[in-house]
């Protein structure tokens, strides 16, 4: 009777279930709910309060924020060239997590750490926005509002106590806020010499964690617990106003300046090695100075002629004679493809007195290495004239100190505080509806402050100073900094109009000492001004 009883049951099972599924499905198809409605639509200005602030994190920066721009080129941009981003950023990471992947793994008892794979996927980051500040130093800074969602394949294989073990990341999210600061500016390509790197607020990094094909992000707080302990990290080193700099070139020889000019004067050439056929050449020189990006100077072409005359004088600038040359190439012109050379060779600017005209007579060579046996050959000599002038004092600007270089306070400030200096420089398309004599009211703390008032004038000049003695660093304060326009008559009607405020936040500059921006006014509509902000200790 057992066995009889498990078949039926197991008979009933199965009958059950197919008749469920029967039923279901019948329901499903033939008994739509009816109360179900399309989702209303409305415009953002009839959203109540508690849903604009549920959108806003989702809007982008260049819609709600003036100062951002709008930046769909960008992220053209980088959708075309993010196959080869994704191979250099990834052989970058290799490279930068190698030599600290050996340096960390004795420490824990680990035989190795390789990357199995290492892909970027093929979604790429997305800006929101960007911000640039307009400052009146040798930089360049910029804001940016970035989004990622990428599908990436990073899969690391750790070997320890032989055994093998794989994690994987997946379903990366950053969402991040980076300050990028170029400088200083260099006259010299890419014209910038560092880059420097900040994150403006805690950035927000979502991803899973694949131990041994499980999701080990499922594991009741571990998720949240690692993604504090990432966040916390990245900020203690990145956060602003700490910074990553990346060096690209040195800034010292990209910013030397012109210390002299070389006059050099072509004479001649003798005895120059046949390159023609016909048993001519038609020779002229090309000079230029060594760590010069400029073209070559050249002279004319001499046809057919082995001890051409040219008497042709040039000059170039010199921006350091102890380790500059010139260099001076002999060409044989040819109406039809490569020009050959004829000989070369180079002229130390050590070697040369300042001031004083040299005649030089060389050989020509067929290289400047001094073993080439080939050198022995004579390939004629070439004749110039000489001469070094270097500026005089009062020719050249010297600096002699540092443009942002901050003072110190004066004796008598409080040893935790400072001085607070305001420097009102100027401002740009202001306007008012009824008049324009604009001047500029600061308030900080309950004090105010006022600059000059300029008569009729929409981009007014004050270059005016204020002081603020502080007893600690005005860390959480802010400037309040408003533009006003006055009526130059008696008038009751109209007497004061506000052309424009801005308010300022004071932690930058006790970080960074000095500041010195271009600022867009509030309720003004291309009105932007002008504030230099320093903070001035003992120490």
């Amino acid at each position: 009777m057992g066995i009889v009883s498990t078949i039926l049951g197991f008979c009933g099972f199965g009958v059950g279930i197919s008749i469920g599924l029967f039923i279901g499905y019948y329901l499903f198809i033939y008994f739509q709910p009816t109360d179900v409605k399309d989702p209303i639509v409305r415009p953002l200005v009839e959203q109540d309060s508690k849903t604009l602030q549920r959108l806003l994190p989702e809007i982008p920066q260049w819609v709600k924020n003036p100062d951002y721009d709008r930046v769909d080129w960008l992220n053209k941009f980088i959708e075309n060239m993010w196959p080869y981003l994704d191979k250099a950023i990834c052989k970058t990471a290799k490279n930068i997590a190698k030599p600290i992947i050996a340096e960390q793994i004795p420490k824990y008892k680990i035989d190795s750490v390789e990357f199995e794979a290492l892909t970027l996927g093929s979604l790429p980051p997305t800006f929101q926005g960007m911000k640039v500040y307009a400052t009146d130093e040798k930089e360049l800074i910029m804001e940016l509002s970035m989004k990622w969602a990428g599908n990436p394949n990073i899969t690391v294989a750790v070997k320890a106590f032989g055994l093998r073990a794989t994690v994987q990341v997946v379903d990366l999210q950053v969402f991040a806020a980076p300050r990028i600061t170029l400088k200083p500016l260099v006259p010299s390509f890419p014209c910038f010499a560092n880059i420097f790197v900040s994150l403006m607020e805690k950035p927000h990094v979502d991803f899973g964690l694949k131990l041994l094909g499980a999701d080990v992000m499922a594991i009741p707080g571990l998720y949240r617990l690692v993604q504090e302990l990432i966040k916390d990290q990245v900020a203690n080193m990145y956060l602003w106003p700490k910074t990553l700099e990346v060096p690209i070139m040195d800034p010292a020889k990209a910013m030397k300046k012109p210390v002299g000019i070389l006059s050099v004067k072509v004479v001649r050439a003798m005895k120059l090695k046949k390159k023609d056929i016909m048993g001519a050449s038609d020779p002229y020189v090309k000079m230029k100075l060594s760590e010069d990006k400029l073209p070559s100077k050249k002279t004319t072409v001499k046809h057919k002629n082995l001890n051409p005359e040219w008497n042709e004088e040039f000059n170039m600038v010199v921006k350091d004679p102890e380790s500059q040359a010139l260099e001076v190439i002999v060409y044989d012109w040819e109406q039809v493809g490569k020009h050959d050379k004829m000989g070369m060779n180079v002229i130390p600017l050590k070697e040369l007195t300042p001031d004083e005209p040299k005649v030089l007579t060389l050989d020509l060579l067929k290289n400047m290495d001094p073993n080439d046996v080939q050198n022995e050959k004579s390939r004629g000599q070439i004749v110039l004239e000489a001469l070094y002038k270097p500026f005089k004092d009062t020719e050249i600007p010297k600096d002699l100190e540092d443009p942002n270089a901050i003072e110190k306070a004066p004796e008598g400030t409080p040893a935790g505080g400072g001085l607070l200096v305001i420097i009102v420089h100027e401002a740009q398309e202001v306007e008012g509806k009824h008049h324009t004599n604009p001047y500029v009211r600061l308030l900080f703390r309950g004090e105010e402050r006022k600059t000059k008032y300029v008569k009729k004038n929409r981009d007014p000049r004050w270059e005016e100073e204020f002081q603020f003695m502080l007893e600690e660093p005005p860390t959480n304060d802010r400037i309040h900094v408003e533009v006003v326009s006055t009526s130059s008559r008696m008038g009751l009607l109209h007497p004061k109009e506000t052309l424009g405020y801005v308010d300022i936040n004071l932690s930058d500059v006790v970080s960074n000492k000095r500041i010195n921006e271009k600022y867009h006014l509030i309720d003004s509509k291309n009105g932007k001004i002008q504030i230099e902000l320093q903070w001035r200790t003992s120490t």
